[in-house]
C-alpha cells in the first residue's frame, strides 16, 4: 500500500516538480495481475487499478487497513476501462464491459475479479472512501448514466459528463464518481475551474496515446502548480486545491470525490481574473 499523507496548501506552494509528484501523482495505476492501492489521508480516500490477467485477484483487508477484509467499513465504486471482465460480490457474478461502472457496498467480504479474455484484460479503476451505511451492490452500464453535454468548441472544452453514482441512479454513503470524454478537438477539462471545500477528488486520466500528456492545474487559484500526467496516471485533489487540466489533443478522465456532501453542484468557482 502506497500511504500519502495530507499535505496543506502552504507547504505545497514551496514543492518543486519532484515534489509535486512525490505528494499528489499516482504514476503506476495498472500492473499485470496485481491490485494497486494508494492511501490517501485526505478523506481516507483510496484510489487503484485491478487488472486480473493470468490468475483471479481478490480484495483483502489486513493490517494496513485494520480490518478483517477491505469493505468492512468501507464502500468501493470502479470503472472499466479495459476489455470485458467480472466481479464477484459474495458469490454474485456481475458482468462489467468497457466504461461500465459497478458499485460494491460497505460490508461486502468476498470480492474477486477475473478478464474474460486473459489476452484483453479488463482494467478496473477503483476508488474506495469510508462508509457509515451499506447500500446494495449494483452494476451501471455507461448507457446508464447521467450523461450531461457541458463546454463548447470555441472554448476547447466540449466534453460529455458521465454521471454514475447519483441519487437518480443509486444511493451511496460518500462516493462520486464519473467519466467525462473530450470531444476531437478540445483539450480543456475544467475552466474555469472551482473547489470544493467539502470534497476531496482523484483525477484519473486514460486514452492518451504514448506521445501526449495532460498538463494538469493544482493549488489555491493565486498559486497555480502544474504536474504532467501521462496515460493512465492519477492526482489526488485536496479539497483547497483547484484541479483542471489540458491535454495534447483530447482525452477521457474518470473522477471521484468523497467528503462532506454527494452535491455535485456544490462548488466553489473561480472568476478567471483570480488565476495566477
Amino acid at each position: 500500500m502506497d500511504i500519502r499523507e495530507y499535505v496543506n496548501s502552504e507547504y505545497s506552494k514551496h514543492l518543486d516538480t519532484e515534489g509535486l509528484r512525490k505528494n499528489y501523482l499516482i504514476e503506476t495505476v495498472f500492473a499485470e495481475d496485481q491490485v494497486t492501492t494508494t492511501y490517501s489521508h485526505v478523506d481516507r480516500m483510496i484510489a487503484g487499478g485491478i487488472m486480473p490477467v493470468k490468475k483471479m485477484l481478490e480484495l483483502e483487508g489486513g493490517k494496513e487497513l485494520g480490518t478483517e477484509y477491505f469493505l468492512e467499513r468501507r464502500e468501493l465504486g470502479l470503472i472499466n476501462i479495459g476489455e470485458t471482465g467480472f466481479v464477484t460480490v459474495d458469490g454474485k457474478e456481475y458482468e462489467v464491459n468497457y466504461q461500465d461502472a459497478l458499485y460494491i457496498g460497505k460490508g461486502s467480504k468476498d470480492v474477486k475479479f477475473a478478464s474474460k479474455d486473459p489476452s484483453k484484460p479488463a482494467k478496473f479503476y477503483y476508488n474506495s472512501c469510508p462508509a457509515h451505511m451499506t447500500y446494495p451492490t449494483k452494476l451501471v452500464p455507461l448507457k446508464d448514466a447521467v450523461h450531461m453535454e457541458a463546454g463548447s468548441v470555441e472554448q476547447s472544452n466540449k466534453r460529455v459528463i458521465n454521471k454514475y453514482f447519483e441519487a437518480s441512479i443509486l444511493d451511496t454513503c460518500a462516493l462520486s464518481m464519473g467519466l467525462t470524454h473530450l470531444e476531437e478537438g478540445s483539450c480543456w477539462n475544467t475552466m474555469p475551474v472551482h473547489t470544493h471545500e467539502r470534497r476531496m477528488e482523484v483525477y484519473f486520466y486514460f486514452d492518451l496515446p504514448d506521445d501526449r500528456v495532460v498538463f494538469h492545474l493544482m493549488g489555491k487559484p493565486d498559486e497555480i502548480r502544474t504536474i504532467v500526467v501521462r496515460n493512465e496516471q492519477a492526482v489526488i485533489s485536496p479539497s483547497w486545491s483547484i484541479h483542471a487540466g489540458a491535454g495534447v489533443g483530447n482525452y477521457t478522465f474518470i473522477w471521484g470525490m468523497t467528503g462532506e456532501n454527494k452535491t455535485y453542484t456544490d462548488q466553489d468557482w473561480i472568476e478567471m481574473k483570480d488565476l495566477r
